[in-house]
């Protein structure tokens, strides 16, 4: 019954240690109890002549001691993650409604009006502004002189032939050079009033349209334009 003990102990123990990969916390459980019973099985039916091995009882209640440590550890683990992704959802939901801009080229087309923040490294003396659809075709082109610094595109969403595009995803490309001739190189962003989050995943994803926006890449957050 010793070797068995052992052998449960020590397939627990290592269970333990890669509890990710390989056992869960209710199957650790169940051997923590498994070895309870096995042990004061054997403390009661062991030979008076011929006690158990104190160095390998001690060995056994030290490594149980671990699992029962690891076990605690677990569930507040647990709670802790719990309460994060709780906190981190409730924390999302309070930006429907407001006016976000964060990192990316998409942009949503919406009552005639799509923006976008550029933020060129440099003065640029010739930047062209090409939107494009959901299917990567040209729907608008415009040149124009871009300052240093972060600033606001907006597209009328008019199209090259001067039709009004439908609402819609577009996406913003942006080819500038300053005047010298040499590349500037631009960041862009997108801006648009979160209307719903997506709490499905391992993070929150805020909606703006038929964009999808993961709230780290939130650069700022401000009231809604018509709510103002």
């Amino acid at each position: 019954m010793t070797s068995g003990i052992s052998s449960l102990a020590s397939t627990t123990a290592s269970g333990t240690a890669t509890t990710s990969g390989t056992a869960n916390t209710s199957e650790i459980a169940g051997n923590f109890t498994q070895f309870l019973t096995l042990l004061t099985t054997q403390l009661k039916n062991q030979n008076p002549l011929d006690p158990m091995d104190t160095n390998q009882f001690t060995q056994q209640l030290v490594q149980f001691a671990g699992v029962e440590q690891q076990l605690k550890s677990n569930d507040r683990l647990d709670s802790i993650l719990s309460a994060s992704k709780a906190a981190s959802s409730a924390s999302a939901t309070s930006y429907i409604g407001k006016t976000v801009t964060a990192d990316g080229l998409g942009g949503q087309l919406a009552e005639g009006s799509a923006t976008w923040t550029l933020n060129p490294a440099r003065a640029a003396a010739k930047a062209t502004i090409t939107i494009l659809d959901a299917k990567s075709n040209v729907v608008a082109t415009q040149t124009k002189a871009l300052a240093a610094g972060s600033q606001t595109f907006t597209w009328n969403g008019k199209t090259a032939a001067g039709m009004s595009a439908p609402d819609g995803a577009y996406t913003i490309k942006v080819a500038a050079t300053d005047a010298t001739g040499a590349t500037v190189s631009v960041d862009t962003a997108v801006t648009g009033t979160v209307d719903g989050v997506d709490l499905s995943g391992a993070s929150p994803v805020l909606t703006i349209g038929s964009q999808k926006v993961p709230l780290s890449s939130v650069q700022t957050i401000g009231l809604s334009t018509s709510g103002t």
